[in-house]
């Protein structure tokens, strides 16, 4: 024998009610369904609700708001119910509409709206739909009838949220179904008190209904309908990647739902744990799918956690002070207080210093909560043995949920590091002895994120996902995208890394897409993209506020480098192949890295220096290891080095310099490489990375050019004057060339000083190896004294580049959960 409930949107229009019908009727359910119950039509309530309210504040728009409910259900009566089958239906509906309308202008004569009368009020919503779907059951040529479920469902006379009396419910359940053989579409939600009065069981409670009459007749299951398939993972409409769970403890549902989960009503579960009956989670639109399973005795999940609720709003209530330590009682007080008032706690945590407790209640008790407080221990606060109440606002809950967790070590580890990695800061923890539930108080603002970073950590099979913003897609950032779109199946199937683009802009244009942008796409996507807004994508970017995101900045401006530190506070990592932040102002470059290692943000630039080399993470590896560099050698710019290593006297070394601007390897002014500027950026970054507190202004330059060509008004006479050079450059290579040596430029960092110059290079020397654009770096440390250690490649190149960025993408990802 079943018992099925059917939700508002079940029932929300007639499609909705033919799909019910079908499902009753189906060859799964034909003759199992003892009861159906149903909800009031989608939206009723509230509209009821809505209506009381104009009544009680004198607005007589409530009467042709209940003209417009007739008209809904009387249209849906003709579209479900024959013509010569209507009239019942229709005389039925006239009078419970009048009767409401009777109830609301009494409301507004007296200008007041009790507990009492709103439920009464709500209560026709469900009388409603419950004696039209009766009809439609019977005109189909099932016979059926209609349950007023207040003949029969006793409750307390709390109005709002009705606390049902199964010692005086279950009998007349059971002695009304004798009598009445018929299939029953009672109503759900409502009750009635010993004398009549119409009360509601809280919101949801149609639920709860489903699971009285379930357990009254003792139904071998409980099928509740509603528009999912099940209870998933999570709430799908703050977590897209949520999935159906296919079964269910009591105890884990009952945690889930007192957290938010919104398929289950939180008591709906209580009546039918009682008496062992399981509840089926199921879809009305899609009834093929089995959905979720609720019973004592279910299949171990295959993750250690089943799933992941939520609680959007509610309010902290905090109390502290030396008044509390070691004294007995003190909480019994407390809560003594909160209970004579009727403020349900939904969660406590003390300290075991016995200084301060909290606890969460809704926002609406707040108020009156801190009152009661200052109320019972007004002596104590009046004496500052204790500090008066103070409440914490605009707080969401999360709430990890599974039975695996009290045999599963690094459950609670994962949880926090999936909040600490997203900057996530928790207010307050609870979890009880049966380490069923772990609950998080955290900002509401990062519900969304929370849920999503935890829902990853623990449901994607170990799949890390990367929410990437970039700017720039010139040359290194456009390779990038390429490499992206490569790799992108790859990383997946074989490393379990997903990079999802979410947002990217050039210096024009900037386009974003929370279902994530084709990195192969992206040119022709940001053409019909937005103007591009430095301020409006980086606050975009933070207000989207997904779990895992990553910054990249792939430009070579200033503007960028500078927001650096401010997205790092919004706990977003930064990757970039950008020099000009860590060559800047060394308070700046401090601020950066240590801001990044004191939060565990990610702040990657391995690719300001040596492009793909690991230079940066080698020096990080050798002082982390304890090693102490005693001094570093590079040859730095790939310009310089393609120069020099070819600069043989074949050609003359302004035809060299022009040979270079041909093949890119210079920028378009080649002046800009041969100042050496870039390169002593490089030896700055290298310089501080090494432990050195030094500005740019303090790192030595030998200039490469003469005056003349630097001081040249264009590029064509800047060659001009390179060209009156050449003897000059060709006599010093003469020089060298005559002991066996070749010129480089190098830059040389030790004693704290960082300096570059054009050498002499013995041909034994490391410099002498270099071919085309090579970079170079030669480490003398403590452990290599004697035979130096060399990193030796491409420098620079678009690909070798973005190749360097697109591997500290895939490092944030390792750093996740």
């Amino acid at each position: 024998m079943l018992v099925l409930k059917f939700g508002g949107t079940s029932v929300g229009s007639p499609q909705a009610i033919r799909s019910l019908v079908s499902i009753v009727q189906d060859a799964e359910h034909s003759g199992r369904v003892r009861l159906v119950v149903v909800s009031a039509f989608s939206k009723v309530t509230d509209t009821l609700i809505d209506m009381a309210k104009k009544a009680e504040a004198g607005d007589r728009i409530f009467t042709t708001m209940v003209s417009a409910l007739k008209s809904r259900h009387l249209d849906t009566v003709s579209a479900l119910i024959p013509s010569q089958d209507q009239q019942s239906v229709q005389l039925y509906i006239d009078e419970q509409c009048a009767h409401l309308e009777h109830i609301l202008n009494g409301v507004a004569a007296i200008g007041e709206l009790s507990p009492k009368t709103l439920d009464l009020v709500m209560s026709f919503g469900e009388r409603l739909s419950a004696f039209i779907i009766a009809q439609v059951f019977s005109s189909s040529g099932q016979k059926a009838e209609y349950l007023d479920a207040r003949q029969v469902v006793r409750t307390d006379d709390q109005f709002g949220s009705a606390r049902f009396l199964p010692e005086e419910t279950y009998p007349r359940i059971q002695a009304y179904l004798t009598t009445h053989e018929a299939l029953q579409i009672a109503t759900g939600f409502i009750g009635s008190t010993a004398d009549g009065k119409t009360t509601t069981l809280g919101r949801g409670g149609s639920d709860l209904s489903a699971a009285i009459f379930g357990a009254a007749i003792g139904a071998k299951e409980i099928e509740i309908y509603t528009d999912v398939d099940g209870i998933l993972t999570s709430d799908p409409k703050l977590v897209p990647n949520a999935f159906r769970i296919e079964s269910i403890s009591y105890q884990e549902a009952m945690e889930l739902s007192h957290f938010g989960a919104k398929v289950l009503h939180p008591p709906t579960v209580r009546p039918a744990l009682e008496k062992g009956i399981p509840i089926r989670i199921r879809n009305t639109f899609n009834p093929s799918c089995r959905g979720t399973l609720i019973a004592n005795q279910v299949p171990p999940s295959t993750y250690p956690v089943r799933g992941i609720s939520s609680m959007r709003d509610i309010a902290l209530i905090r109390i502290q002070g030396s008044g509390m330590v070691g004294v007995a009682g003190f909480s019994s007080r407390l809560f003594s207080c909160l209970a004579r008032k009727k403020i349900n706690i939904i969660l406590i945590t003390q300290a075991s210093s016995e200084y301060s407790i909290c606890f969460a209640v809704l926002p609406k008790d707040a108020l009156q909560a801190a009152a009661a407080i200052k109320e019972e221990f007004e002596a104590e606060i009046a004496h500052g043995a204790i500090d008066a109440p103070v409440i914490e606002k605009d707080l969401s809950i999360v709430a990890v949920v599974g039975e695996r967790m009290k045999s599963t070590p690094g459950i609670a580890g994962k949880v926090f590091h999936a909040l600490g990695r997203n900057g996530i800061n928790i207010v307050a923890i609870a979890q009880g002895s049966s380490e069923l539930n772990i609950s998080a108080v955290i900002s509401r603002l990062d519900e969304g994120k929370a849920l999503n970073a935890i829902h990853d950590a623990f449901f994607l099979a170990g799949l890390r996902t990367v929410n990437l913003f970039l700017v720039g897609t010139g040359l290194i950032g456009g390779t990038l995208l390429q490499q992206i779109a490569t790799q992108q199946e790859v990383l997946a199937d074989e490393h379990k890394i997903r990079i999802n683009l979410i947002g990217v802009a050039n210096s024009k244009k900037m386009r974003f897409d929370l279902q994530g942008i084709d990195p192969a796409k992206v040119q022709e996507l940001l053409e019909q993209g937005e103007p591009m807004n430095l301020d409006e994508f980086i606050n975009r970017m933070k207000h989207l506020n997904l779990p895992n995101s990553a910054f990249c900045d792939c430009t070579a401006a200033d503007q960028v480098p500078e927001r650096y530190l401010e997205i790092l506070q919004s706990a977003i990592p930064v990757v970039t192949p950008n020099k000009r932040a860590n060559s800047g102002a060394l308070a700046y470059y401090h601020a950066l890295t240590g801001y990044s290692r004191e939060r565990g943000i990610p702040y990657l630039y391995e690719t300001t220096v040596c492009a793909g080399l690991p230079v940066i993470s080698t020096i990080h590896d050798l002082a982390l290891s304890g090693d102490r560099i005693r001094r570093l050698e590079a040859v730095l710019s790939g310009t310089l080095s393609y120069i020099f290593n070819n600069f043989d006297g074949s050609v003359p070394f302004s035809a060299l310099v022009r040979q270079a601007k041909e093949k890119g390897y210079t920028e378009p002014d080649p002046r800009d490489d041969l100042n050496a500027m870039d390169a002593a950026r490089k030896a700055l970054i290298l310089a501080r990375e090494c432990g050195m507190n030094i500005e740019f202004d303090q790192v030595h330059i030998d200039p490469i050019l003469p005056p003349s060509c630097l001081a040249a008004p264009t590029v064509d006479a800047f060659f001009a004057e390179l060209e009156k050079a050449d003897s000059l450059f060709e006599e010093r290579r003469q020089k060298a060339a005559a002991q066996g040596k070749a010129l480089r430029y190098v830059a040389v960092i030790e004693d704290g000083k960082a300096r570059l110059s054009l050498r002499e290079e013995p041909a034994q020397s490391p410099f002498r190896s270099l071919v085309d654009a090579d970079n170079i770096v030669v480490i003398t440390s403590d452990r290599y004294s004697v035979l130096p250690m060399v990193i030796k490649g491409p420098g620079a190149g678009a690909q070798v580049t973005a190749g360097g960025v697109f591997a500290d993408i895939v490092r944030i990802a390792r750093t996740l959960v």
